[in-house]
């Protein structure tokens, strides 16, 4: 359950408009937050020359290249084209497609930038259309089917959960996200290999904005195939570290971890955050599963960790940070936006600087400082330490 929780709160934004509705204009400035104090300028989004009912229009047709993509990247396209241009007609062919829909298909994807089309007719890739190859660094493959399958029908359902509190995806499915995907092996397999991708984008920029190299054990609580554990571990040399999550999740972490070298300077328990938390670490890093709760259940978690972490240790949480007041930006956006996703899918629910500090006391840590680490999703680190 609990690494289904991480993975609903690991997703993208879903209704970026297309790159051409704003213009972009970044303000580089300091990343840190600190005492409530907002210190970094963010990307902000201003509009273009279109008309506030063209900008609208966009807006509401932002499904159709998400759909797009999600139909190549089902067909498989990508994974077609990586060894070089073809046609429209051999791609139908390999994909049993209709051949005059999947032409049709494929102007679209030229038109969105993923594909580029030669003058003899034929298509390859863009560094952007290699991105949906499968198994290649960098692939959004497996969340291009998530977002355009489970979750685009649950996303149907907004109204129904904006009308009643309830989450759109039980609504959409008869079942909560975490029982569907026990039913569901085939979805399941999607979600974990989107939300391994997604975490290794994420883990790159949380170890070069942290310093983990002043700790000795590492406790990832709810780490999953243990990706983001390996990532800190590789740039922290003489760190120890423990994924701990599911026994279901324990063989994929333990396969992960000896692929990646660590087997040695790292272990994989089995247990319930709601019920414990390894022994021992002197930082605990929660990501992504935090926001997937409500209070009294986030604070429970977080006193195991309490608990289990030696005098003086270190609480870490990589989550996003809904601002006190929303503003038209691209961070705020990513936020806001997340924080819908979280009412359509799991029932969790992105929290402001002011409510993690009173998460942090109610648990009993003391939360230092704020890191906006400009990751790929919105994320920054909240870290705190063991009052």
């Amino acid at each position: 359950m609990h690494e289904n929780a991480q993975a609903v709160g690991n997703a993208w934004s879903i209704a970026r408009l297309p790159a051409r509705s704003f213009s972009m204009n970044r303000q580089k400035g300091a990343l840190l937050r600190e005492g409530g104090r907002v210190m970094s300028t963010q990307d902000s989004l201003t509009h273009s020359n279109e008309s506030p009912p063209e900008t609208l229009l966009r807006i509401l047709t932002g499904y159709w290249p998400a759909q797009v993509v999600y139909v190549a990247a089902k067909l498989g396209i990508a994974d077609l084209l990586k060894d070089g241009p073809q046609s429209s007609d051999a791609l139908a062919r390999a994909t049993k497609a209709h051949a005059p829909s999947l032409a049709r298909l494929m102007r679209a994807f030229v038109g969105i930038g993923v594909c580029a089309e030669d003058a003899d007719g034929r298509f390859t890739l863009t560094p952007l259309g290699a991105c949906l190859q499968s198994k290649v660094p960098g692939s959004v493959r497996a969340a291009a089917l998530m977002f355009g399958e489970t979750l685009y029908q649950a996303w149907g359902g907004l109204l129904h959960s904006v009308q009643t509190g309830e989450t759109a995806f039980t609504h959409a499915f008869a079942v909560p996200i975490y029982q569907y995907f026990t039913q569901h092996p085939e979805a399941a397999a999607i979600f974990n290999e989107a939300m391994i991708a997604m975490t290794t984008q994420v883990a790159t920029t949380v170890v070069a904005a942290y310093d983990f190299s002043r700790f000795h054990s590492l406790v990832d609580v709810a780490g999953g195939h243990g990706t983001l554990a390996a990532a800190i571990l590789q740039a922290a040399p003489g760190l120890s570290g423990v994924v701990f999550d599911l026994p279901r999740v324990a063989e994929g972490a333990k396969k992960y971890i000896e692929a990646a070298g660590l087997t040695g300077r790292c272990t994989v328990v089995c247990g319930d955050f709601f019920e414990s938390a390894p022994d021992g670490g002197d930082i605990y890093i929660l990501k992504s599963i935090i926001h997937a709760w409500d209070d009294e259940h986030s604070v429970r978690i977080l006193k195991h960790c309490h608990r289990g972490m030696v005098p003086n240790g270190t609480l870490l949480l990589a989550e996003r940070v809904l601002p006190a007041q929303v503003s038209p930006t691209g961070a705020a956006q990513a936020v806001v936006l997340n924080d819908l996703n979280m009412l359509v899918t799991g029932g969790g629910y992105e929290r402001t600087e002011t409510a993690f500090r009173a998460l942090f006391s109610a648990a009993g840590f003391r939360r230092t400082r704020i890191l906006s680490i400009q990751a790929p999703l919105g994320f920054s680190l909240i870290e705190g330490v063991r009052a």
